[in-house]
Order: structure tokens, then sequence, then C-alpha cells
């Protein structure tokens, strides 16, 4: 019952730039938990940062100090701003939220993004 569509993904060189955005449809999730996770080629998917009511926020070791979540519930949205972008970062980016009962701060979504790339050339 909820849509989730992310959006911003391209190319970056490193040491650039990018901000994603993820707008939800079909509810509201001002109370909800959303986050992103992404994948390589070749690798698992993997964490990288969520927020919670009352700006709560966790990220991944790797993107601490680079990347910032945050989100917009006027426009039922969460956006992840990446900075100082390394090729280590190149993945598709996963925009997702918990509805269940949450067991914050771990976060184990059960809405999915179709996803968006993020390649970043060295």
């Amino acid at each position: 019952q909820v849509t989730l569509v992310e959006s911003g993904g391209g190319l970056a060189q490193a040491g650039g730039s990018l901000k994603l955005s993820c707008v939800g449809s079909g509810r509201t999730l001002d109370w909800y938990p959303m986050g992103w996770f992404r994948q390589a080629p070749g690798k698992e998917r993997e964490f990288v940062a969520a927020i919670a009511w009352g700006n709560r926020k966790i990220y991944t070791d790797p993107v601490k100090g680079r990347f910032t979540i945050s989100r917009d519930n006027r426009k039922n949205a969460v956006y992840l701003e990446m900075n100082g972008l390394k090729p280590d970062d190149a993945a598709i980016y996963y925009c997702a939220t918990e509805l269940r009962a949450s067991e914050w701060p771990r976060f184990d979504p059960d809405h999915w993004g179709q996803g968006t790339q993020v390649t970043v050339s060295s």
C-alpha cells in the first residue's frame, strides 16, 4: 500500500556530489523510519543510512561524515546527500521504509523502491 520512487542518481566524478530523492505515495510516512541501502555489482546489499521520527539518524561507517540523510514530511520524502564520492560508492541505491513495529536503531525495511543508479568515475 506504499510506493517508493527514487531519483537523482547519475554519474559523478570522484570527490563530487549527488543528492538522491525518494518520494512515497499511498500513505503518509511521517511516523515511520526511512532509509537507503545500496548494492554494487558482485556484492551483497548493504545498509547506508536511515532516519526515524525525532530526527534520529544512523549511518554505516564508510559514509559517516560524507553522506547526510534528511526528510521532508510535507512531501513524504527522504533524501540522501552524498559528498566526497568515491568509486566504492558506485551502486544501485534503494530507498526503503519500515511500516512494521520498529526495533530501532535496527532498520529492517519491508517496503522498497526500484533503485537509482549511482556511478562514480575515478
